[in-house]
């Protein structure tokens, strides 16, 4: 308990730090909020401007309107859409809840892939497969998610027409988990290329370093089986390098559905993220990256945790 609360202490300032950022970042880009209201054809005054000015609080000082959004956010109003007029919070909601689910199956494939693969070199070392599996996995660490989703886009959808080029759900159909799972192949799987190739690099060193260690020679002496020695002891100690690489990879997975949601037409924050910065919907753009900000931090928590619950020296230390 203790660990859990010094970890989330942590966390507690960082947060603070990471919303004044992006506060700071969305003030200084080029334009203004009340651009969005500007017809060109219809023209606006002087003292329209002044009033929509005021109506912002764009008069106020920078920290003062820092701290009404910060108060705000806190109460769980992040505004309205310039757009639409639609809540920022609810829409966020539902959007959000798609980003999860396509980033939980690209994770879940990329880990267990990963992990295994990572094994199975490893007990294999200068074999074909080896030298195979390792350099397939130097192309998904090279290929942007972009390059990977516009080429799977392409040769699955395009040409062999295995699978389809977007959306969640087939359209005129009753939605099911199978026309779910079908449809999150192609998105899915480009998130998962990247990160199942790391994962697997990682795993692959680890394995080779504890397999020479002194326990693993003594777990074998005592006449132990294979499997035993191997997902006991191995495996046991070489995930824990792969449990930092997990957390520390789940920023580059948000950055990846930004464009992976564009490229296959799924309707999450991605896709959202990109209408509301064409639209200069600064409400939004805002609520976008304080969701993300936050799923960024409770991943890095999660992962201490876990870390924590994998190697019980960093509790006790």
């Amino acid at each position: 308990m203790q660990y859990f609360l010094r970890r989330l202490l942590i966390n507690i300032p960082v947060f603070f730090a990471v919303t004044l950022l992006i506060y700071g970042l969305i003030n200084l880009a080029p334009g203004d909020p009340i651009d969005f209201f500007v017809n060109e054809e219809v023209g606006i005054s002087r003292a329209d401007l002044a009033f929509l000015e005021e109506q912002f609080g764009l008069n106020d000082p920078f920290i003062v309107r820092y701290g009404k959004w910060l108060s705000n956010t806190f109460r769980g109003d992040l505004g309205f859409r310039f757009k639409n007029g639609d809540d920022v919070a609810e829409v966020l909601r539902e959007r959000l809840q798609r980003t999860l689910i396509l980033m939980g199956g690209a994770l879940s494939v990329s880990i267990v892939g990963g992990v295994l693969l990572g094994v199975f070199i490893g007990m294999r070392q200068y074999s074909f497969w080896d030298f195979a599996l390792t350099g397939l996995s130097f192309v998904g660490i090279s290929m942007p998610a972009f390059i990977a989703g516009i080429f799977g886009l392409y040769l699955f959808s395009v040409k062999l027409g295995w699978l389809p080029s977007g959306g969640m759900r087939t359209i005129g159909v009753p939605p099911t988990l199978l026309d779910l799972l079908y449809h999150m192949i192609l998105p899915a799987g480009t998130l998962a290329i990247l990160q199942l190739a790391t994962f697997m690099r990682y795993t692959r060193f680890s394995v080779l370093e504890i397999k020479q260690a002194d326990f693993i020679r003594t777990a074998k002496a005592k006449g132990l089986p294979d499997y035993q020695v191997t997902w006991r002891h191995m495996v046991r100690n070489a995930i824990l390098p792969v449990v930092t690489v997990i957390g520390l990879s789940l920023p580059t997975l948000v950055a990846g559905a930004l464009f992976t949601e564009t490229i296959y037409s799924w309707p999450g924050m991605g896709s959202l993220f990109v209408d509301a910065v064409l639209v200069r919907d600064y409400p939004m753009v805002m609520g976008i990256m304080l969701v993300i900000a936050l799923v960024v931090l409770l991943a890095n928590l999660l992962t201490d945790l876990a870390y924590g619950l994998v190697d019980p020296r960093i509790r006790f230390e």
